[in-house]
């Protein structure tokens, strides 16, 4: 009777494994369609996959398969989503700017000190991942050039020793300090698309309201104030600020 029993739930266990293992879908299923330039069966395999964790590859080859099938804008959402988990990639930012170009509204960014565009454009080399492997990296190193330091009788070591360990020790600061910057940025995202063909940005949170202005499809704003119910406070990359409905944007 026992062995009966056992015999039916391996059978029970072997068949849910069997049929999960059928039913998943792996990247590179989605790949394949998506090199068969079956691009919906493709969009429809990376949004399931994304259910179970996000990545920037997967949000990049999303954008790829809507840019495909010409749906600018999804392929925007994307590709800004791409890039803030992988600021660095230089095919994502390509990709991004490519796409930027096709929207109907052209604005102009915020001027800023030429320093404060440095200073990102450093800590967006890499992601947040990227800069925690990098730290762990240096304290390695310094550990190690503080051991040639600490025990080498040769002059000249214990020079690149001492120098070497404090120049990794900088190193595995300012990547932390990155690390941590990205971490911020991406937790406090504000950034937004317009998804309806015509939005019209309003001076006050009331549909009777005169319209301060008008953005298009695919313009990205950035959300001010989510305090208003069914609205969002919205500013553009020029500075200009008003108020939208909450269903004509998408947050990124």
């Amino acid at each position: 009777m026992k062995r009966h029993i056992l015999h039916i739930i391996f059978c029970v266990v072997a068949f849910l494994a069997f049929s999960m293992t059928v039913g998943a879908v792996t990247k590179d299923m989605a790949d394949t369609e998506y090199k068969k330039a079956n691009y919906q069966q493709a969009i429809k395999d990376y949004e399931e996959l994304l259910k179970y964790g996000v990545s920037p590859e997967l949000y990049y080859n999303l954008g790829n398969s809507y840019y495909r099938i010409n749906n600018i804008t999804r392929a925007l959402i994307n590709y800004e989503r791409a890039s803030i988990l992988d600021p660095g990639n230089k095919d994502i930012r390509f990709n991004l700017q490519f796409v930027r170009n096709k929207t109907i509204d052209k604005y102009a960014d915020d001027n800023e000190m030429f320093f404060v565009t440095w200073y990102k454009t450093i800590v967006n080399i890499a992601s947040v991942d990227g800069w925690a492997k990098i730290s762990v990296i240096s304290v390695i190193f310094a550990l190690l050039l503080l051991l040639v330091y600490l025990f080498c009788e040769n002059v000249n070591l214990r020079k690149v020793g001492f120098f070497g360990s404090l120049a990794f020790i900088g190193c595995f600061i300012f990547s932390l300090l990155f690390a941590y910057q990205q971490k911020y940025y991406f937790e406090n995202r504000c950034g937004a698309i317009a998804i309806s063909p015509v939005v019209n940005v309003k001076k006050t949170p009331s549909v009777g309201n005169t319209d301060e202005f008008i953005i298009h499809e695919g313009t990205k704003v950035y959300i001010t104030d989510r305090g208003m119910k069914g609205w969002i406070g919205v500013r553009l990359s020029d500075g200009r600020e008003g108020w939208i409905l909450k269903d004509q944007i998408e947050e990124i």
